[in-house]
């Protein structure tokens, strides 16, 4: 596989616990990964919605995430993937609130 390509998967999906860390919905990866795997979380693609309970579960832009949190109900739609866990302005360019 070449750089190019590795390059390419690398950007297209994330693991769930990772993007929720680089969201900023968790302070970090670890406390992320429990909170899947205790509660889950409901991911829309393509029309179908499947609740997630397991924290490597891939993610893409467009993806449609719904989970509770600190009494609010997220429902975000993942407009991007991110590089890094940066600055809040950077975390919120990440997602799209819903409702």
């Amino acid at each position: 596989m070449s750089t190019a390509d590795m390059t390419k998967d690398s950007t297209e999906d994330v693991r769930l616990d990772v993007w929720l860390w680089r969201a900023r919905f968790f302070k970090t990866r670890s406390i992320a990964s429990a909170y899947i795997a205790k509660r889950g979380i409901r991911i829309t693609r393509n029309g179908l919605t499947r609740k997630i309970d397991k924290p490597g579960a891939r993610i893409m832009i467009g993806d449609t995430l719904t989970f509770g949190r600190q009494n609010t109900l997220n429902n975000l739609e993942v407009a991007n993937i991110g590089h890094r866990r940066g600055p809040a302005t950077e975390a919120a360019g990440l997602y799209n609130r819903l409702f």
